[in-house]
């Protein structure tokens, strides 16, 4: 199980693993491709706002989301951010607070396959030691890979607390841990835990085709089986899985978790450019999600990123790239063939550090 959770560290496993489970589960079952699938009409989103929402007697702000057309939708990513943190400048400001790097879907702080016989596998892979390197302060949370939004959020308070020692924090979130930030930062407020930013990237803040696709094959008379082969297999609970979609996000998350008007909230998304390699594990979904949705990274849309101040869009880059598991082989035939990369993950996170401490976090 751990060399699955090693090859795909955040939600893009749920495919490679729900599936087989699924066959196991439902046998005769049929999995339709994304060819056959009508694509499915866009969920409505709120044209205007902020929504103001009560939560017992603070004043809380719902971020709002713009709904664009196919033809806007580039205009929606805004800053289209192409070559910008393509290498490693000379020089980054560090911000004042720790940053808290938060993962995502079955993803992990620091992974042992054989005890200290070979090297640790780290999600964040060279960004919290290039981020240490400038002088930031790194807290690296481990939350459960699949349990639920509300239990991932409290072991990420708890992680911070223990960590930052009464220390107010920037949290710099990948995927789901975006979701898990906004609901602790929302809905648990914890005391010990002071919160000034949250930087999403690549974050379904209002869900996924692709979730939607997976629950919807599965049914609700083979869910249940599938989410006990899948606690069987993997010893974890099963229940972010059914949180990521649409619906979910939409109807029960969103307007029960507002924005704290004391933290900033920045946002990023990323799109892969043309169609993903034909061996890439991107493909079926990243078509999915572009037929409903629009342009995306693979597992979330552009527009499904946005939450906050949305700072742009990396083109070219897959959700995996984000968090700097570029596939090296790619990268090396890029440069031989004299394209060099123009996403260095590392050179993105020192430029949130340098950005965090620009705005005086």
């Amino acid at each position: 199980m751990s060399s699955l959770v090693c090859r795909s560290p955040s939600v893009i496993s749920t495919s490679l693993l729900i599936l087989p489970l699924l066959r196991l589960a439902a046998p005769a079952r049929s999995v339709q491709t994304c060819a056959q699938r009508q694509p499915q009409p866009q969920q409505t989103r709120r044209a205007s706002g902020p929504v103001a929402v009560r939560r017992f007697s603070a004043s809380l702000t719902l971020s709002r989301k713009v709904a664009p057309t196919e033809a806007a939708h580039i205009n929606e990513v805004r800053k289209t951010i192409a070559d910008e943190f393509a290498l490693i400048k000379d020089a980054y400001q560090s911000p004042k607070h720790p940053v808290v790097l938060a993962h995502g879907l079955l993803g992990f702080a620091e992974l042992k396959l054989g005890g200290s016989y070979l090297p640790s596998i780290h999600y964040w892979r060279g960004i919290q030691e290039a981020l240490t390197a400038q002088g930031a302060e790194v807290i690296t949370a481990s939350v459960p890979p699949s349990g639920s939004i509300e239990k991932r959020a409290a072991k990420l308070a708890q992680d911070i607390e223990a960590q930052a020692q009464g220390k107010s924090v920037n949290v710099v979130a990948h995927s789901m841990g975006g979701l898990d930030a906004r609901y602790m930062i929302s809905q648990l407020q914890p005391k010990g835990v002071d919160v000034k930013s949250l930087v999403t990237i690549g974050t379904p803040h209002h869900g996924s085709a692709f979730a939607d696709y997976l629950i919807d094959e599965l049914g609700p008379n083979y869910l249940p089986q599938v989410y006990k082969a899948w606690e069987r297999v993997t010893g974890w609970e099963p229940s972010a899985f059914s949180q990521l979609t649409q619906k979910y996000m939409a109807e029960h998350f969103n307007p029960a978790t507002p924005d704290d008007p004391n933290v900033q909230y920045f946002s990023y998304g990323a799109m892969v450019n043309g169609k993903p390699p034909l061996l890439s594990m991107f493909r079926i979904s990243h078509k999915l999600i572009e037929e409903r949705e629009g342009p995306n990274d693979g597992l979330v849309s552009v527009e499904s990123s946005q939450w906050g101040t949305y700072k742009g869009t990396l083109t070219g880059v897959n959700h995996l790239d984000l968090i700097n598991w570029t596939n090296r082989i790619r990268s090396n035939l890029q440069k031989l063939m004299g394209h060099p990369p123009s996403f260095n993950a590392v050179a993105f996170y020192l430029g949130i550090g340098d950005m965090l401490a620009k705005e005086g976090l």
